[in-house]
């Protein structure tokens, strides 16, 4: 992590937890880089599902990526308003210019009325199943999804629209000037 800097732009591939690939992301530039994270920007990049169809986001969006925590936050920077999907996966590892990390299945939405939703607990508990995740594993991610609600509830920095909206305009200015 060290020798990334602000600026630069790499792909982000999502796995499951047999190792396949779920789903990838054209474009993440760095915006910072701490000792326990890092954060990213991206707007309209492309999308490509593991069954090959492809979307582009739709608005920007600023990424945390978390070294040691089994949780990833994107913050949606819409038009009505800041939207969090917090995915429950594993801490991310960086090869070639590729952000990597494991998907879990259980989300976690905050709306910008400042309610939230767990998501796909069903998912969640048939991949559980079908992939085998162990009891040690099971543990990890729940307590992971019970600290991710906490840090919301306690205004985590992550969760701090202030901080945020700095990221999404050093995005803009990084991104015009290229």
């Amino acid at each position: 992590m060290e020798k990334l800097k602000k600026g630069d732009k790499l792909q982000i591939q999502c796995y499951k937890h047999d190792g396949k690939i779920h789903r990838c992301w054209d474009e993440a530039i760095v915006l910072d880089v701490k000792k326990d994270y890092m954060v990213f920007g991206n707007e309209r990049t492309l999308v490509t599902e593991s069954y090959g169809s492809t979307w582009r986001t739709k608005e920007p969006a600023i990424m945390y990526f978390f070294k040691d925590k089994w949780y990833n936050i994107i913050v949606q920077l819409k038009k009505t308003g800041v939207t969090y999907y917090c995915n429950i996966a594993s801490p991310f590892i960086i090869e070639d210019d590729v952000i990597k990390y494991i998907d879990y299945d259980l989300d976690l939405r905050v709306f910008p009325t400042g309610s939230f939703k767990i998501l796909d607990k069903q998912e969640y508990l048939y991949h559980k199943k079908k992939m085998n995740y162990s009891s040690d594993l099971d543990i990890v991610l729940r307590n992971a999804l019970s600290e991710l609600i906490t840090n919301y509830q306690n205004g985590d920095k992550a969760f701090d629209l202030d901080i945020n909206l700095k990221y999404a305009e050093e995005y803009q200015e990084l991104k015009s000037s290229n």
